[in-house]
């Protein structure tokens, strides 16, 4: 990289110093030092709330170690779960059509609209498909952050933007806005006490702030609580949020994945464009329901009110993006859309969601069957009746620590618990575990 200097144009060479010289002169050994001291004053970042967990997880030698904190899906056995169509796509992609070009700043055309089509249904994109504008992102946490960053740049300078989040939300939710420097409020979302979604409160909440507040709403399984509102009130939710004039950004990582319908759980989305909202932005995942998790495959979509403003938006999102990350990974993507756009494969694709969704739901059953043969008298049904891969335990962080500590069953320390990680062969143990732990 660097032209090799002659000891003649050196400083010195002609008192035959030398090369070795550099650092021996009193300056130039102060600013030697100063150099290798750049990142002293750097201070060291707390470890991430589940991935420090992973790494204590990995650590442990006991062989009976359960990990309920990553969400991974899982077969019955605990081994990686490739879905069949996935598969079939990864082979014919790879025979097919195996470039290694760049992808477009804002994806792969087909892919934003078969995502596009996923998200909103065909029948809205026939309608409304020239004033939304989309991207391909990385994953459902690169959509977040793009949409949240144009967001903030675009902010009323009057007043302090402020995104406001359900009490509680997802752990990465908090490491983007406090990355961006972005405020946020919790909206009432989830009683602790009841295990139950507190509407009343979450909409009196929503009715109570300015024209133009950002509210972030996940689509459905909840992260971390695993409540949903039903189809009644999500219809009640976004009357007040039209009525209000908030802006809607619903953060949807488990289409399909939460109960197996991909209709139902983008009723969300729905919603909103049934409601005529005129500005939203959607963030989309396939990690989970494609089982894509290291391809990082996403969208991030902006509902606009005109095409011009369609147009100035994306442009925006590209220029953000070649400024980060340039153009977003293509192996995945190509995976992706050729099972959406293959009838069979989506067919298949489609009844792999459904089992995957029921798995889900029989280990649900299945820890609470077994905490009550255990003998515990405390009220487990919120665990059943909780959709998809999450949901809070009601366990404290000290009873946490400790049935890590003890049993090596590991748990967000917020007592949420993936249900992924459950299966036949330890979910006796498991219960047996939580019901000790909450018992002393």
């Amino acid at each position: 990289m660097f032209r090799q200097l002659s000891s003649t144009a050196l400083p010195g060479a002609a008192s035959g110093l030398g090369v070795m010289s550099l650092c021996s002169t009193p300056l130039h050994t102060a600013r030697c030092h100063a150099s290798t001291a750049y990142f002293a004053a750097v201070p060291r970042a707390p470890p991430d709330a589940i991935m420090g967990i992973a790494a204590d997880f990995a650590k442990d030698t006991n062989p009976n170690k359960v990990n309920l904190c990553i969400g991974v899906f899982r077969d019955e056995h605990n081994k990686p779960y490739i879905l069949k169509s996935v598969r079939t796509a990864m082979v014919t992609v790879a025979e097919r059509d195996m470039q290694m070009d760049y992808a477009p700043i804002a994806g792969l055309p087909s892919f934003v609209n078969s995502m596009q089509a996923l998200c909103f249904g065909k029948s809205v994109m026939d309608v409304q498909g020239d004033r939304i504008a989309s991207a391909q992102t990385l994953s459902g946490t690169g959509a977040l952050h793009l949409g949240l960053e144009l967001l903030q740049r675009y902010a009323d300078s009057t007043r302090p933007f402020t995104v406001h989040i359900s009490s509680p939300s997802y752990t990465n939710h908090y490491n983007i806005l406090q990355h961006l420097k972005i405020n946020y409020q919790h909206y009432p979302y989830y009683n602790m006490q009841t295990h139950r979604l507190d509407i009343d409160a979450m909409l009196n909440y929503f009715r109570q702030l300015p024209p133009q507040s950002v509210v972030l709403l996940h689509a459905c399984a909840h992260n971390p609580t695993g409540c949903d509102p039903t189809p009644d009130e999500w219809e009640k939710i976004i009357d007040v949020v039209r009525r209000g004039d908030l802006i809607p950004f619903i953060d949807m990582a488990y289409q399909g994945f939460a109960t197996g319908d991909l209709e139902r759980d983008a009723y969300a989305v729905r919603a909103v464009n049934r409601h005529d909202v005129p500005t939203y932005l959607v963030s989309q995942s396939l990690a989970k329901s494609f089982g894509l998790y290291g391809q990082r495959t996403g969208a991030l979509h902006i509902r606009c009110t005109t095409q011009k403003e369609k147009a100035n938006v994306l442009t925006q999102l590209q220029s953000t993006a070649r400024a980060t990350y340039s153009n977003p990974p293509i192996f995945g993507a190509r995976v992706a859309d050729e099972v959406l756009r293959t009838p069979h494969l989506r067919e298949q694709w489609k009844t792999e969601l459904l089992e995957m969704a029921q798995r889900l739901e029989g280990a649900r059953h299945r820890l609470v069957a077994q905490l009550r043969a255990c003998g515990s008298t405390r009220d487990w049904e919120f665990l059943e009746k909780g959709v998809g891969m999450m949901s809070l335990t009601g366990l404290t962080e000290a009873q946490v620590i400790r049935l890590q500590e003890k049993y090596s069953v590991y748990l967000n320390h917020n007592g949420r618990l993936a249900f992924s990680g459950l299966n036949i062969e330890n979910v006796a143990y498991t219960a047996q575990a939580i019901h000790d732990i909450v018992s002393h």
